[in-house]
């Protein structure tokens, strides 16, 4: 574990004593929950550092990948080591928003007879929330999920009902089969802070998995943390430091996307018909700063900006018909702009 970095006295603001050691705990703690999560989930490193930089900044992920793997294993795994309550909503077409936030039910009361509508609360309240193939539902009950991920809350019959925090969803989707699916749309998937992509193993890894999970259980992972030490946690993201010239590097990067921005590149005004908005920049710079504190530093440089921009970014990213013709990704279009975009002296 790398120390932690301690800023000269020409940086704009200090962390206290107390930030700090709490910012190496949030360190120390990420290498153990990496260590024990390798005897469950074999590689996806980096998936599983892109959740845990979404989980400690509050944000919410979409994951998408293949069938067979683990994405489910994963989350419930890290559920686990969190002593966070994992709840796992199947989407399918005839899912209802009442099949999410709950329901008003008619109940008597014993004895007396009396009648009264009491509220039964759906699956999302819980703290990590897997919404398992999140585009086979319409776009009405995806919509249920939109204030549970901005406002944190839900509302019934006019009454609004607190979820209990630390809260992420993680919504999953199948790249492949497309037929009877619902697409999010551009508001929702603007909710979601990272967008992940879930690769193929390697083969090496590929061949521990099989031998692993055809030889015996798997091993029961122990819980690392609680929910007061996730929300002490939490707080300490965002009071890791950061220049002006880095977040404005970060927001050079999101006003670069735009096709309609002053001065925009000429790649973008072929490829693009929507760029990134304002929340952009917020994902950027909270998911650096988380980025920095998993990697044992308690400021933020340019290339933690560069590290969480793919995820950030690429579901932002509204790509016109020529890009589809040539073949050119909102990932591609991103690691353009890491050229075009000068970076900030530091």
């Amino acid at each position: 574990m790398s120390k932690l970095s301690k800023l000269s006295s020409s940086s704009p603001t200090t962390l206290s004593d107390d930030d700090l050691q709490i910012a190496e705990e949030l360190t120390t703690a990420y290498h153990r929950m990496t260590q024990d999560l390798s005897q469950v989930i074999v590689g996806q490193s980096d998936v599983l550092k892109q959740v845990m930089i979404a989980l400690f900044a509050r944000g919410h992920c979409l994951l998408e990948g293949v069938p067979g793997l683990a994405k489910t294993l994963m989350v419930s795994s890290i559920a686990n080591l969190l002593s966070l309550n994992f709840k796992r909503i199947q989407f399918t077409p005839d899912l209802m928003p009442s099949d999410i936030t709950g329901t008003e039910i008619l109940e008597e009361e014993e004895g007396t007879g009396h009648r009264r509508m009491k509220y039964v609360k759906g699956p999302i309240f819980g703290n990590i929330i897997l919404g398992d193939e999140i585009n086979r539902t319409p776009p009405k009950t995806q919509a249920a999920l939109l204030q549970a991920m901005q406002e944190y809350k839900v509302t019934v019959a006019g009454v609004d009902y607190q979820l209990e925090k630390p809260f992420l969803v993680l919504g999953t989707q199948n790249p492949i089969e497309q037929e009877g699916t619902y697409p999010l749309p551009e508001a929702q998937l603007d909710r979601f802070m990272f967008r992940i992509l879930v690769d193929y193993p390697s083969f090496e890894d590929e061949l521990t998995i099989a031998e692993r999970t055809t030889s015996g259980e798997l091993p029961q992972l122990q819980p690392l943390l609680d929910r007061a030490d996730i929300l002490r946690l939490q707080q300490i993201v965002q009071k890791v430091l950061i220049g002006r010239s880095v977040a404005a590097y970060a927001v050079m990067l999101v006003r670069a996307t735009r096709p309609t921005e002053e001065g925009a590149f000429d790649f973008i005004k072929k490829y693009l018909t929507w760029g990134a908005g304002t929340r952009a920049c917020q994902a950027l710079l909270l998911g650096a700063k988380a980025n920095a504190l998993l990697d044992g530093r308690v400021h933020v440089s340019s290339q933690d900006i560069r590290d969480v921009a793919k995820p950030v970014l690429r579901h932002r990213l509204v790509t016109g018909f020529t890009a589809e013709s040539d073949g050119v990704t909102t990932d591609h279009i991103v690691e353009k702009l890491f050229d075009m975009v000068r970076e900030p002296a530091e």
